[in-house]
């Protein structure tokens, strides 16, 4: 009875909103049909099958599951309660038609009902609570576990697709978390902080709420579900060793075991990684993290090594952070002192006292600085000769230093010496030669040939570096030392350099020479004092005497020099406004001798200065334009009064300073034209320039001259600050030249303004939108180069029809000889035969 009522009432409401099932496509003759149905919803009417007679009732048979059924009468299918698609996703029917006696007239049909998953079910974890361990220092992003949650829904609808994410870190002291989780997966790693902050000694246990959420959490109605995580942080087994101390040219058989490392992960490949990218690494590591040294080490070759240790995946994917391992190679005592000179070679004046200094044998240890190995130690083997003792020097044990002992040498009872010094080490030892050079004393002053080298004149405008005398002084010490050579300076007479001396080294033979430009005016006479001397210093008691001084005079004689100007380019800038007779600038010269200097100017080819003669004030001239030539150049020459031919020139520069004395104009590189007609919504571009010099940007004012037929046409509207756009204001134009009166302003100081009467053509185009413009011809005499070709063109006709005509003569009268011959010929015969 109740399914009869809900029955009842869904056809009342059917019946209330259309006339007929008809109308909704819900009803229709007995045929295989398959519906669609979403799960839940409970009654509800599917479709109402028409009978045709002698039908008269349906019967429904198949998979009912007590839920669907067929009222009899009328043929309507329906539902008496909810479907679920988790217990049934597809129900199949049989539907047949009966006549009054419950004979089958059409049927069966196969009806076949699917029913559509709706979201109805939560996700859920497959356990409540997940355990985890992670090592200390793992690496970001690899997973060490992973939970895992169903959907009884659809799997192929996003009602079953879930999303993973992490709700609460207990504790989370960080302000990142310290782990994370695949959203599809629900593997958990630690995050790249977490990878460097994970440490047991700190916190051993972390506790994380993971959510997963249906319809791929895209939705706020999902379903969603949460479970506890709890990690155990461990210790990292992946740690590098300390460092590992190997001693140099070892003799074990290689490959030796020299350290192992050990990976948080299972099953990885171990590798070496290096990189200073040497030519071998003599290192390798097995598959269980053990490490070898390959062959022995040489520390002098190199004596460290850095490198890395590596975990690989099956992939080829690290798995842990690299491991930096350092290695030192221990020294031992292998190699010999050398000495850092093959001959050591030391000089020493033969006055030197007892206890004196005179040198230090050098030698060197390859073996580890700062160590007994690389100690090194000296002492003197052998003395030749050995007069006049054979003890005269001696050698500090550990630093080499050569030391005299009491007794002095005597260069003229023994030159050289040479000494055979013992170098050792703890278990190496080397011989290293020295020779000692006994050198003489500078006990002797050079002595001038002559005191008095007497005078020499010389004009002022001799060339720098001129020899003016030749002087000698000699010294009777050692020749090529430093106790004999002579350096020549002038003492006295000479403040500012005039005069250099240089020095033969071969002959000690001194050469005067001019260091800088003589001056009459000036100085037009030097009185030297020229003094000699010996780079060694004198020994004590020796000094320097007057016979080591030598006189000497120069005379400068005067020579006619043009004038000199105080500076060789004058600059100025003026504005090019300034008017005609303005001071510009004033130049000045001096005549060495005293003479008065003229002034006067070359190269003023525009005729825009001019210069007073006797002050050399020069003027403005003319107006001066800035558009023609921003930096203007001349030259002025001063010349002596009493001597033109003595002059000398400087450069003067105008710079000119721009001033707003030229309107705007525009720029025509092509026509303005509109195609006929004109449809409207056209614009032609048009630019503007000014000649004046613009600081910063030109900005250019456009518009139109305030007439009635202008203003009726035309529009015109800025662009930018140097363009704008020109449009007609209607289409009703003509085919022809039209004048527009434009106005453009700059924004100088002051502005100023012109008008442009602006060619606007409305013509045909092109499909191209290029204007046809008929070409006139032009009408202008022929230069000079194209009426020689004329001529000589015409000339060329001339013969060739006279020519022509020559022969074509010549032709017709040889052909008319031939003519009258044969005509005499014939008349012969005609004779003869009559």
């Amino acid at each position: 009875m109740f399914k009869l009522c809900g029955l009842l009432f869904l056809l009342v409401v059917h019946s209330a909103m259309c006339q007929n099932f008809d109308d909704l496509h819900v009803s229709g003759p007995l045929k295989d049909m398959n519906f669609s149905i979403p799960e839940g919803g409970g009654m509800r009417f599917i479709y109402q099958f028409t009978s045709e007679p002698p039908a008269v009732s349906f019967r429904v048979t198949g998979e009912k599951d007590g839920i669907i059924d067929i009222a009899p009468k009328t043929g309507i299918l329906y539902l008496n309660g909810s479907l679920d698609w988790e217990t049934k996703a597809v129900h199949r029917l049989q539907v047949e038609s009966l006549d009054e006696k419950g004979n089958i007239v059409k049927g069966p049909y196969a009806v076949t009902i699917y029913v559509k998953d709706v979201n109805d079910n939560p996700p859920e974890f497959d356990q409540l609570t997940y355990t985890g361990v992670v090592r200390q220092n793992s690496r970001p992003g690899k997973p060490f576990m992973q939970v895992h949650a169903t959907d009884r829904d659809d799997p192929t609808t996003p009602h079953a697709q879930l999303t993973y994410s992490i709700l609460h870190h207990f504790p989370n002291p960080y302000s990142e978390m310290l782990f994370q989780i695949d959203n599809v997966t629900g593997a958990i790693s630690p995050s790249k902080k977490g990878s460097f902050y994970l440490d047991p000694q700190k916190q051993d246990t972390f506790t994380l709420v993971v959510t997963v959420k249906d319809m791929a959490g895209m939705t706020t109605n999902a379903f969603t579900s949460s479970a506890d995580v709890i990690i155990t942080v461990k210790e990292s087994l992946w740690k590098a060793p300390p460092t590992i101390h190997i001693q140099e040219n070892s003799t074990q058989v290689h490959p030796v075991n020299i350290s192992q490392v050990q990976s948080n992960e299972q099953g990885v490949i171990y590798d070496l990684f290096e990189k200073e990218k040497l030519p071998r690494l003599p290192f390798s590591v097995d598959q269980n993290g053990v490490i070898y040294v390959t062959e022995p080490l040489d520390r002098e070759e190199k004596d460290t090594y850095s490198f890395f240790v590596i975990t690989k995946d099956s992939t080829g994917e690290l798995v842990d952070k690299p491991l930096n391992i350092h290695v030192i190679v221990e020294d031992i005592n292998d190699n010999p002192p050398v000495c850092q000179q093959a001959l050591t070679i030391i000089e020493v004046q033969e006055n030197e006292g007892g206890g004196s200094t005179i040198g230090t044998v050098f030698a060197t240890d390859s073996d580890k600085k700062d160590t007994l190995n690389s100690r090194l130690q000296f002492k003197i083997k052998s003395q030749v000769p050995d007069v006049p003792a054979s003890n005269l020097f001696v050698i500090q044990q550990d630093t080499g230093i050569l030391q005299l002992t009491g007794t002095s040498l005597n260069k003229h009872v023994v030159s050289n010496y040479s000494l055979e010094v013992l170098v050792t080490d703890r278990v190496f030892q080397t011989i290293c030669d020295v020779q000692i050079h006994v050198i003489d004393t500078n006990d002797r002053i050079p002595i001038f040939e002559k005191s008095d080298y007497d005078s020499v004149t010389v004009a002022e405008n001799v060339t720098v570096g001129t020899v003016i005398l030749e002087i000698q002084a000699t010294d009777g010490d050692e020749p090529a030392t430093g106790s004999s050579y002579i350096i020549y300076q002038v003492k006295e007479g000479d403040p500012n350099n005039t005069f250099i001396i240089e020095t033969d080294p071969e002959t000690n033979r001194g050469f005067i020479k001019i260091n800088k430009a003589l001056d009459f005016e000036a100085a037009p006479v030097y009185n030297l004092v020229i003094n000699a001397t010996n780079p060694e210093p004198l020994v004590s008691g020796v000094q320097y005497n007057s016979s080591s001084l030598a006189l000497f005079r120069v005379f400068v004689t005067n020579v006619d020099e043009p004038p000199v100007f105080h500076k060789t380019v004058y600059n100025t800038e003026v504005s090019e406004d300034i008017p005609v007779n303005t001071l510009v600038m004033t130049v000045a010269a001096y005549d060495p001798e005293g003479d008065s200097v003229r002034y006067s100017l070359e190269g003023d080819v525009r005729k825009w200065l001019k210069i007073d003669s006797a002050t050399g004030q020069i003027y403005s001239a003319s107006t001066l334009d800035r558009e023609q030539q921003e930096m203007y150049m001349v030259d002025v020459v001063a010349s002596e009064l009493n001597n033109a031919a003595q002059k000398s020139k400087a450069t003067v520069t105008l710079h000119l300073r721009d001033v707003n004395d030229n309107p705007p104009r525009l720029v025509t590189d092509y026509p303005t034209f509109f195609c006929h007609p004109v449809m409207g919504g056209e614009r032609a571009l048009i630019q503007a320039t000014d000649d004046d010099e613009q600081w910063f940007f030109s900005a250019f004012t456009f518009s139109l001259v305030d007439d009635m037929n202008t203003r009726n046409n035309w529009e015109i509207s800025k662009a930018n600050a140097t363009h704008a756009y020109l449009s007609p204001k209607h289409a009703n134009f003509e085919e022809k030249v039209y004048s527009v009166p434009v106005i453009i302003n700059d924004n100088g100081k002051p502005p100023l303004e012109r008008k442009v009467d602006l060619e606007v053509n409305v013509c045909k185009c092109s499909s191209e939108n290029w204007c046809f413009v008929d070409v006139e011809r032009q009408h202008s005499w022929p230069t000079v180069g194209q009426a020689i070709g004329i001529l000589f063109g015409v000339l060329l006709i001339i013969g060739c029809i006279v020519g022509g005509v020559f022969f074509h003569m010549k032709y017709k009268q040889k052909n008319e000889t031939k003519s009258q011959q044969k005509d005499a010929k014939d008349r012969s015969e005609l004779n003869r035969l009559a």
